[in-house]
């Protein structure tokens, strides 16, 4: 008799461990978020204001751990800048169909959200506006030729991703970069 109670026993316990064990892995309730989780798309809204390259805005999505690249382009404000072909680094110009000289603005924007909701930002910034002309000697040829005014620059920032978070980033030239997040 006490081996057979011996063996009811261990096939009682048996029993309860495996139903402890379902008990265990039961799925959790479901959570209601008011934002997007951290993997999850953000929208954000960037505002450049710059002296030299103008005034933009734009409102984007982007994943964590994803890039979204931006160009603006549009005509400078003194007017249409023709661009003779033979000037010097002629392919580094942005122009426009009709070969004039436009300002252009680059932007690559790459977030990684940590668990905490900060993203950890890196900003690669380049941009080109002409700023008249001078004269240049090609080939026994005299051109006028654009002068221009560049920014290229990587900027690496941290910024809050929850609704209605804002980060301002300066650049170089005094370019301000205004970024704010939304996570609806």
């Amino acid at each position: 008799m006490n081996r057979r109670s011996n063996r009811v026993g261990k096939i009682v316990a048996a029993a309860l461990a495996i139903g402890a064990s379902t008990t265990a892995h039961a799925t959790p309730g479901i959570k209601v978020l008011s934002e997007a989780p951290n993997d999850g798309p953000i929208k954000y809204t960037v505002k450049m204001t710059s002296k030299n390259f103008g005034n933009q805005q734009e409102t984007r999505t982007v994943r964590s751990g994803q890039s979204d690249d931006l160009t603006w382009q549009g005509p400078t404000p003194a007017g249409a800048q023709p661009v003779p072909d033979g000037c010097p680094q002629i392919s580094s110009i942005p122009r426009s169909a009709d070969g004039a000289a436009v300002r252009q603005v680059q932007m690559r924007f790459a977030p990684v959200i940590a668990d905490n909701g900060v993203a950890n930002v890196q900003l690669s910034f380049r941009a080109y506006a002409p700023k008249g002309t001078s004269k240049v000697t090609v080939g026994g040829k005299t051109l006028q030729c654009p002068v221009d005014s560049r920014l290229s620059q990587i900027v690496r920032f941290t910024m809050p991703t929850s609704t209605g978070s804002k980060k301002t980033v300066t650049l170089e030239d005094g370019t301000q970069l205004t970024f704010t997040a939304s996570r609806k």
